[in-house]
């Protein structure tokens, strides 16, 4: 007999066997359950079906069961419900009556997002690795699942766990707090862990707004409070910091003013603390090198604390420019503290150069500190145009928690007017050195509750500087009018030999308590209102000659109205037996001055609005 008959024959055979083992074959569910139940109890669960049960002969032994639930032998909620979950055995196990689960897979279903609930599985883990135990399933997957709470939902998860290899490996996709996610971790020796060995990790967290990497090791931590050990090198950024830590369910200090963030260096993290001994921190434009730690407080709701220590070769600081010049707008402007108070924070900065806007700071040192419903920045030491500028803002909640409460000191010494103004795209008017002093207070609920609140006392200082662009020398000798073309041609100039402006605020109106211009040439006093609610100046000065020839004449003038548009009078005045006929050059007193300047404003009309600053 040919052998091609028998092996023609054994073909369908085979070919019904296999196709009869890879049927899934209903079988009784109690028993199956009693059966399997012996392996899941060696990790401290409990196995519950609802539904039917299948056996899969082939390729390798696997039951399937309908509506699961796993729970812990200790009770409580379930770990896992409403899942139909796959187990794959092993044939050895089987051979010797022992249910050995090989890989578990889990289709849907509910799982327990609460970290405590899945401790006890951890610490049965832990047990079994230190007893020499070497069984266990060599791979988790599951598809489809979703925490109770919505929190994650979409969830794919694949763990393996080779039982030739020592190493563990994983990566996961879901959807965290409406945000795709995924998740990558390898290179974990989980028996080294458990036994109180460091184990090699590499791990990454990706988002569609950044992204978070280790490489280092892990171990257990030391206090046994179930937070990993960790160290190494990480690297983060994302595009926008504040969406970030809002998606993650943090809250750092001061991270609304944060946009582009990035972060790399050599950590550490104990219980529920990181700390950095090298850290590279980019903000912005502006790289930062120095060290820090965070570290996250007890409870369900913990309240982040940010230390750190950086410095800067150059700093960008034209965010927080641009913010300051928000807040001195014409529009209200909310000054919650709640947003930007969501944590605790002690920086210590330094730069050795600095530019915000078109200004440039040299050599800065600042201070942040950020307490539950407290804000405090202080500068140290900065240094603009050649002076030396020190200043502290504290912004605090109020007795009302609508309001917040602030207070402004500092003090300016021998800053050059001239190169300030141009370097705020402003004309250069007045050049000097300026010192000053400033303390001021406020509350409100906003920008424009807190300008009419302000109340203090500022003061500034000019010595040997000049008023470029117009000769006042000149404008009293024409009796309050201006040359023609004398301020397109800017060839005027008027030397100061002193001048100095004291003005003390209450409820945002400033009382110019003592101001004066001292030149060699001329004198000038002035006396009024500058209301800063209404961004309006009502001012009234007089000029005399310091001309041992002509001392007797004067001139007064009016400067009122809104900041961007002030209307100026002038009218001339003159002591002695001609004072009637020079007067009369001017225009009558009961005008205080000429309509509109006359020929100061009809000359001013062809020139930028910031050539109003010439004028006395």
């Amino acid at each position: 007999m040919s052998l091609r008959r028998p092996i023609v024959l054994l073909v369908p055979v085979i070919l019904v066997a296999v196709g009869l083992g890879l049927h899934d074959w209903p079988i009784d569910s109690d028993r199956a359950q009693a059966f399997v139940g012996r392996a899941f109890e060696n990790y401290g669960l409990t196995l519950s079906v609802a539904g039917p049960a299948h056996l899969t002969p082939l390729p390798l032994p696997k039951l399937s069961f309908e509506r699961v639930r796993i729970t812990s032998d200790g009770g409580g909620p379930p770990l896992v419900d409403e899942g139909r979950l796959g187990i794959d055995l092993d044939p050895i196990g089987l051979l010797t009556g022992r249910a050995a689960a090989g890989g578990l897979h889990l289709a849907g279903g509910i799982l327990s997002g609460r970290a405590a609930a899945w401790s006890g599985v951890l610490v049965r883990l832990a047990e079994r690795a230190r007893s020499g135990a070497t069984p266990h399933p060599t791979r988790l997957t599951v598809t489809g699942g979703r925490t109770g709470d919505d929190t994650a939902r979409d969830i794919d998860l694949d763990l393996s766990w080779p039982s030739w290899s020592a190493s563990a490996e994983g990566s996961a996709r879901l959807t965290w707090r409406d945000v795709p996610t995924q998740f990558t971790v390898a290179h974990v020796r989980p028996n080294d862990v458990v036994l109180g060995r460091r184990s090699p990790i590499t791990g990454a967290v990706t988002w569609p707004n950044g992204s978070l990497a280790i490489d280092g090791t892990v171990g257990l931590s030391v206090s046994g409070s179930g937070w990993p050990s960790l160290a190494g090198q990480m690297r983060g950024e994302t595009r926008s910091l504040p969406e970030s830590l809002a998606w993650v369910g943090l809250k750092v200090p001061l991270s609304p003013l944060a946009g582009v963030f990035s972060l790399a260096g050599l950590f550490e993290s104990t219980d529920r603390s990181v700390s950095w001994t090298r850290l590279q921190l980019g903000l912005g434009r502006s790289m930062l090198e120095g060290a820090g730690a965070v570290a996250l407080g007890p409870g369900p709701a913990p309240r982040l604390s940010v230390q750190a220590t950086l410095a800067a070769e150059t700093l960008d600081l034209g965010p927080l420019a641009d913010d300051a010049a928000q807040l001195l707008g014409s529009g209200p402007v909310p000054l919650a503290l709640a947003p930007m108070t969501g944590g605790d924070l002690d920086l210590r900065l330094s730069a050795a150069a600095g530019q915000a806007g078109s200004v440039a700071v040299q050599d800065l040192a600042a201070s942040v500190l950020v307490r539950d419903g407290a804000l405090e920045i202080a500068v140290n030491r900065a240094r603009i145009q050649d002076g030396l500028v020190k200043g502290r803002v504290t912004l605090a909640r109020g007795a009302d928690p609508a309001e917040t409460e602030m207070r402004l000191q500092g003090s300016l010494d021998r800053i050059d007017l001239g190169g300030l103004l141009g370097g705020i795209g402003g004309a250069r008017w007045l050049i000097g050195p300026a010192q000053g002093q400033f303390n001021l207070e406020a509350s409100g609920c906003d920008t424009v509750a807190l300008l009419a609140h302000l109340g203090g006392r500022a003061a500034v200082t000019v010595a040997s500087g000049a008023i470029t662009g117009l000769d006042l020398a000149d404008v009293v000798h024409r009796n309050g009018t201006v040359a023609p073309g004398a301020l397109a041609r800017r060839n005027g100039r008027t030397a100061i030999e002193r001048a100095a402006v004291t003005v003390r605020f209450t409820d945002g109106v400033g009382e110019i308590v003592e101001a004066g211009l001292l030149g060699p040439n001329i004198g000038a006093n002035v006396r009024g209102h500058v209301s800063l609610p209404g961004r309006r100046l009502d001012l009234q000065g007089d000029l005399a000659l310091r001309s041992p020839a002509d001392p007797s004449r004067g001139l007064l003038f009016a400067v009122s109205g809104q900041w961007t548009a002030p209307a100026v009078r002038t009218t001339a005045h003159v002591e002695g037996p001609d004072a009637a006929a020079q007067a009369g050059e001017g225009a009558s007193p009961a005008a205080f001055g000429p309509p509109d300047l006359q020929g100061l404003a009809a000359g001013a009309q062809d020139l930028p609005v910031n050539a109003r600053a010439y004028a006395p």
